[in-house]
């Protein structure tokens, strides 16, 4: 199935959960990713739910805090 995740043309294995998803591209610390499909933020408890379909758009976004604030 091809699904455009950042950005990018991606051929996976077939359809499949977000969860499988995850798993299968090997995201970086999938506890603290936040996915949006078809523009939609997806609520971490519907990953396992959620069925991807050929040529959604995901996209994986990771919230970084840090940096020095103003002095």
């Amino acid at each position: 199935m091809k699904l455009v995740i950042n950005g990018k043309d991606v051929e996976t294995s077939g359809s499949q959960s977000v969860t499988e998803l995850l798993k299968e591209q090997k995201v970086k610390w999938p506890d603290m990713v936040s996915v949006e499909l078809n523009g939609q933020i997806i609520k971490r408890d519907s990953f396992s739910s959620t069925t991807l379909g050929e040529g959604d758009k995901v996209e994986f976004l990771y919230f970084m805090g840090g940096g020095r604030g103003a002095n």
